[in-house]
């Protein structure tokens, strides 16, 4: 039998075969050469910029909440009643781990009530507290806050003859109209002495007078820390002042002078 022109498979048809796309031209080429290696600028300028030093903020395409809208400090907001964007600190709160139930320890004094008036008013602490145990550890870590904090004032000795104290002082007699600087207090006098361990440590935590509060600085232990040393040098000061030489103690005094 004849097999049917339309039976063929199509492998086997015969006409025309299909055109052949040609080169492209080379200007096309180069065109697309070029595009294919700028698209690669931008890797390497990033590669670079992530290596190099440099004083202005970097570009972020993500910001991944290293940059937001948020509000600053002391701005205004809409969204509450009293239009402050800075909320205050909800009444009765504790935040973790900050529960002073000991107010002898936390603030140096307890309140009890006075036996004339009745009022509540604050006793400050004569010695240590419990959870204090004045050794040579912390006599030592006494005196290194004491050195980074206290001494810029009161100098290393506890004397008042600090490098803040010296300059403001010649400042003040440049220029009378910088009398403003009230002296800092000499540790070892008999005033300071002669307060309780508990009013020392109040003054290191909330300042007094002119002397700003330290309290957000220097923590709870390192505050009695500071104390212990301070009693070490009015011990060592009283000592000297006992059985050094009167002619000694001039001389002494002298030299903290200068």
């Amino acid at each position: 039998m004849q097999q049917h022109h339309s039976d063929v498979p199509p492998a086997y048809t015969s006409g025309p075969r299909p055109p052949k796309i040609g080169r492209p031209p080379f200007w096309m080429i180069a065109i697309g050469l070029i595009a294919v290696v700028g698209s690669w600028l931008p890797l390497v300028l990033f590669a670079r910029a992530k290596a190099a030093l440099s004083t202005q903020p970097r570009v972020q395409f993500v910001q991944d909440m290293g940059i937001q809208p948020k509000y600053r400090e002391q701005q205004s907001s809409e969204i509450f009643a009293d239009a402050r964007a800075d909320r205050p600190v909800i009444e009765g709160t504790v935040a973790r781990g900050e529960l002073h139930e000991d107010s002898a320890y936390y603030l140096g004094y307890t309140m009890e009530a006075d036996a004339k008036t009745g009022k509540p008013a604050a006793k400050f602490l004569d010695s240590f507290p419990k959870q204090v145990t004045v050794d040579d550890a912390l006599l030592k870590r006494g005196q290194q806050r004491f050195n980074i904090y206290c001494s810029v004032c009161h100098g290393l000795d506890g004397q008042g003859n600090g490098p803040v104290n010296a300059r403001a002082l010649e400042l003040q007699n440049d220029d009378p109209r910088n009398a403003r600087w009230t002296q800092v207090a000499n540790l070892t006098s008999d005033l300071v002495r002669s307060r309780p361990d508990g009013h020392i440590y109040n003054t290191i935590n909330v300042g007094i007078r002119n002397m700003p509060p330290y309290g957000p600085q220097v923590p709870t232990a390192d505050r009695w820390a500071i104390v212990a040393y301070v009693r070490a040098i009015q011990l060592t000061y009283d000592a000297s002042s006992r059985i050094l030489p009167d002619d000694i103690k001039a001389r002494a005094k002298a030299a903290t002078k200068k």
